[in-house]
């Protein structure tokens, strides 16, 4: 059984340019590589041969990968969630110890990507806010600990 994928509109965008460049550009410039590296004659030992093909084998991988993702995907519009309720495709600002503030949006797993300030979900501040209002305390478990938390806001931005 395939395990739903959940995008927002624009998680669901980004997939699928991802997929769209990969599939046509990308696999162009590997089958020229290979190509080239044909021409250089005995494949038995031929690593810029090897290379190409290795790959052209990770990019199938992540083209099936994608494929699968945007094919099970459910996509949450902005007007799907409660209006003031942490929820996938908001952006939440927390208040944290010593009064430091942290802001992300909540996205699902496909679109995670901590360095853009994008957390699953599944993550274990994503679940901790998820479902949340303005002034909830929430407790997140990290590797040291737990650390508490003040949603101080939330928007569908």
């Amino acid at each position: 059984m395939a395990k739903e994928v959940v995008l927002t509109a624009e998680g669901y965008r980004e997939l699928k340019e991802r997929l769209d460049y990969l599939t046509t550009e990308r696999r162009r410039e590997i089958a020229q590589a290979i190509k080239e590296a044909r021409e250089f004659g005995d494949l038995s030992e031929n690593a810029e041969y090897d290379a190409a093909k290795n790959e052209q084998a990770v990019l199938e991988d992540e083209i099936a990968e994608l494929e699968e993702q945007l094919r099970d995907a459910t996509i949450v519009e902005k007007g799907d969630q409660p209006r003031g309720e942490v929820a996938i495709g908001t952006t939440v600002t927390l208040k944290g110890p010593r009064n430091s503030e942290r802001k992300f949006k909540l996205v699902g797993s496909a679109e995670a990507d901590p360095d853009q300030n994008r957390y699953s979900n599944e993550s274990p501040i994503g679940r901790a806010v998820l479902g949340g209002k303005k002034g909830d305390k929430v407790e997140v478990i990290t590797p040291k600990g737990v650390v508490k938390y003040e949603i101080t806001a939330i928007s569908r931005a």
